[in-house]
């Protein structure tokens, strides 16, 4: 065989994403807030955009018509996204704390406070907490020592650092970062500035008057109130039945997360993408124009621009800002269409759910929805994430609505989260004297058309954070006392 050099034909087919289209494909999985930054920085580099006055409705396309300019890029909304998709891989779909909202003791242990119930322009807890200290301080030292630890707090009123590592930062002794942390201990609210619930709880019960020695060896027993192991309890304590009700009522009134009723900076409101309210004819289903960027080209001073350019490269410079934000804005009013359409069809699939509630929603995979609306799933994947649903019944992430779900009497089967639902309300009403067993909740939930076995039901329950039918039975009579 001779060697040597020589010319060959060759034809391959490939895809080749353009900046563009990756642009295009990131914002599609953008949060609300994400957009907000994405545009701002938009407007920033680019002379020719700016934020426009008027709002549109949602699913109307405002994408000025394109002017005439070298090269503008080529978007082709849908189709191109779903061609990038079919070429990448779709994306993935303090300790004791938790023990003690699992016994469902002290004001702060079912739930969180609502978000708006959380005052947005309140002062934080930093805040509040650094007001006092000028006034308990005995010197400045103590009071600079006491902002360090102040910092270290987490929004519930806890201590996150180690106070060793605080004393050899602030470059003092750690008797002197004690006394610190006994003045935060001593603010408003009480019992923040605690390393641990049970020292929390302390500080509550010293403040009432009330941490005897018996109401301290029942703090130091935390493991035993959340078992309901009453008889031992009462015997370590070292008191009557009367006196253990007492004791135990005082102790229910304490607030595990003090720091809670404050507001925060790493919480905000959620702002949803997307409306859902019922009509005459089904569901009003339209983008929340507050989080809608409104961006607009400035056609006049494009024009002022041009009439001034004089030489190529800034002619050239001109009309690559004019493409990138034709682009841009026909990028964004895609996206508002991809995420309308999306939600609608979330809509059709779990109506049941906005009409009857959780126990009414079905299976769904992101694949039906993304063959319905002629999209690949990945797409629907980034269009799901980080974005919220607003109707009658709450806010969801749209994600929410996606689950597996079990075979049912109807043929169409059930979603997890409708399962977990009906798991939750028969635990919810069951005799204290006669607590299901995972097989009598799998016996009941059969009943009812849900084709369950044990080991299923327990996988749900433990998953909704309900305990077993032995540490239900301590619970309620705990409750009962």
């Amino acid at each position: 065989m001779a060697l040597g050099p020589r010319l060959d034909l060759r034809q391959t087919q490939s895809l080749v994403m353009t900046p563009q289209l990756q642009q295009a494909i990131k914002l599609l999985a953008l949060s609300n807030l994400e957009i907000e930054t994405f545009v701002a920085d938009a407007l920033e580099s680019n002379p020719l955009l700016e934020m426009g006055e008027v709002q549109r409705e949602a699913g109307e396309d405002t994408a000025p018509e394109p002017q005439e300019h070298d090269s503008a890029p080529d978007f082709d909304g849908d189709n191109a996204l779903d061609i990038a998709d079919h070429a990448i891989d779709p994306e993935a779909a303090p300790g004791d704390m938790g023990d003690w909202s699992r016994a469902d003791i002290g004001s702060g242990s079912a739930e969180l406070p609502d978000l708006e119930n959380r005052s947005a322009n309140g002062p934080t807890l930093a805040e509040h907490l650094s007001d006092q200290v000028g006034a308990v301080a005995h010197d400045n030292r103590e009071a600079l020592v006491a902002q360090r630890i102040i910092g270290d707090l987490d929004e519930a009123g806890y201590l996150l650092g180690e106070l060793r590592l605080i004393a050899e930062e602030m470059g003092v002794p750690l008797a002197e970062a004690e006394r610190a942390l006994a003045t935060v201990q001593s603010l408003d609210p009480t019992g923040v500035g605690a390393r641990s619930l049970a020292e929390c709880l302390v500080l509550q019960a010293q403040e009432a008057d009330r941490y005897d020695p018996c109401m301290a060896r029942l703090i130091d027993n935390l493991d035993l109130v959340v078992t309901g192991d009453i008889a031992r309890l009462k015997r370590m304590c070292e008191v009557d039945d009367e006196d253990f009700a007492d004791m135990l009522g005082e102790l229910r009134g304490y607030d595990p997360k003090p720091g809670l009723a404050f507001g925060g900076t790493a919480e905000s409101a959620i702002v949803p993408d997307v409306l859902i309210a019922p009509s005459a004819d089904g569901w009003d289903i339209r983008l929340n124009e507050a989080s809608l960027p409104r961006l607009v080209v400035n056609r006049d001073y494009y024009l002022e621009l041009k009439t001034g350019a004089r030489d190529k490269s800034s002619h050239s410079w001109l009309n690559e800002q004019l493409g990138e934000a034709d682009w841009l804005i026909r990028a964004l009013d895609q996206r508002q269409k991809t995420i309308l359409k999306t939600a609608a069809e979330i809509v059709k699939k779990q109506e049941g759910f906005f009409r009857e509630g959780v126990t009414a929603m079905r299976p769904l995979t992101l694949r039906e929805v993304a063959e319905q609306i002629e999209m690949h799933e990945s797409t629907v994947s980034r269009v799901t994430s980080n974005k919220y649903l607003a109707c009658p019944r709450g806010t969801f992430e749209l994600k929410y609505f996606f689950s597996s779900g079990v075979s049912a009497a109807d043929g169409e089967g059930a979603s997890s989260e409708a399962i977990k639902a009906h798991i939750r309300t028969l635990c919810d009403a069951e005799d204290p004297k006669k607590v299901l067993s995972d097989q009598k909740l799998a016996d009941l939930l059969n009943e009812e058309g849900f084709d369950l076995a044990r080991r299923t039901v327990a996988k749900y329950r433990e998953a909704i954070g309900i305990g077993s039918s032995a540490q239900r039975r301590r619970q309620k009579k705990l409750a009962a006392i």
